[in-house]
């Protein structure tokens, strides 16, 4: 990778301001829904760089290493994300197992916020963080038998280049029975991965003020922010990599635009869960529905 690719396109320049288009979506559809005028158009930039001119305060007995290393962490494993899936789309190869190490990136941000609210030393963000951990225990095994449906049904591939070609030579994987469940399967998951309403644990404002990340501000509080506008951007990319054959023309465009919106509304017309609720949802009904599709995969659904 070269100067161009990591610093401008398709790597950090271009997915810092892809994310603050797709918050700036997001925040506009919310409006809507609530028959709002909404933000104007640079009110992610506003809001973003408002934070970089902040005062960084740290807590009294935290840990400050981690503490500000947390927020970097999440922005760092996301940018590779990024990367990964903007030059796989793009040049339409990869690397073998790239999708393993994709999962494995999108586990830090998780991983960050609950480094960063326990080395805070705050009792509601150690309660955010316990929240998180929850979370990433319920809704890892329902995604991880998503992955593999469509690991069966692209004939066995863990290379992305390699899902997005059998696709495109041979139908998507949401035209199958198994394909489409592990689709829904897969959404569900993405919207805790964000931790967005129904699933916004770990902060929620009404209960514990900001839980995980209260003791945060400024430029960390920014980077957080930022790799939560990162994760709306990334997720629905990553749907339409491995469920509808990537995005190689305007259509692909509007596909991504049609999983981003599905998000957007499932966040703006659902109350938040209780954790019994959360858990008893994924390991339950997401996880039953999961291990259908991998069912119906296997015997060629």
């Amino acid at each position: 990778m070269n100067f161009f690719e990591f610093f401008l396109f398709p790597g950090l320049i271009f997915t810092v301001f892809a994310s603050f288009l797709v918050s700036w979506i997001d925040r506009k559809i919310t409006a809507l829904v609530q028959w709002r005028v909404g933000p104007p158009f640079f009110q992610p930039v506003y809001d973003f760089f408002k934070l970089m001119k902040k005062e960084t305060l740290v807590p009294k007995g935290a840990n400050t290493v981690l503490f500000l290393f947390a927020p970097l962490l999440s922005f760092s494993s996301l940018l590779l994300v990024a990367i990964v899936l903007a030059k796989t789309n793009l040049e339409g190869i990869g690397f073998s197992g790239d999708l393993f190490v994709v999962v494995y990136l999108l586990l830090l941000p998780p991983f960050s916020v609950i480094t960063g609210a326990s080395a805070s030393a705050n009792p509601l963000a150690s309660l955010g963080a316990s929240r998180e951990m929850k979370m990433v225990l319920s809704y890892e095994l329902p995604f991880i038998l998503a992955l593999i449906t469509v690991i069966i049904n692209t004939g066995g591939s863990i290379c992305l280049g390699e899902i997005i070609a059998y696709q495109r030579s041979s139908g998507v994987v949401m035209g199958s029975f198994s394909g489409f469940i592990a689709l829904i399967v897969t959404i569900f998951c993405f919207q805790s991965k964000m931790a967005q309403v129904p699933f916004d644990l770990p902060e929620a404002e009404q209960e514990i003020m900001g839980g995980a990340l209260i003791e945060y501000s400024g430029p960390p509080l920014g980077f957080f922010a930022l790799s939560r506008w990162m994760m709306m951007a990334i997720f629905p990319f990553l749907a339409v990599i491995l469920f509808w054959g990537g995005i190689s023309s305007p259509a692909g465009i509007l596909k991504y635009l049609l999983i981003l919106v599905i998000v957007i509304l499932i966040k703006n017309t659902n109350p938040r869960l209780r954790i019994g609720q959360m858990l008893r949802f994924f390991w339950g009904p997401l996880t039953a529905a999961g291990a259908i599709g991998v069912i119906l995969a296997v015997i060629g659904l």
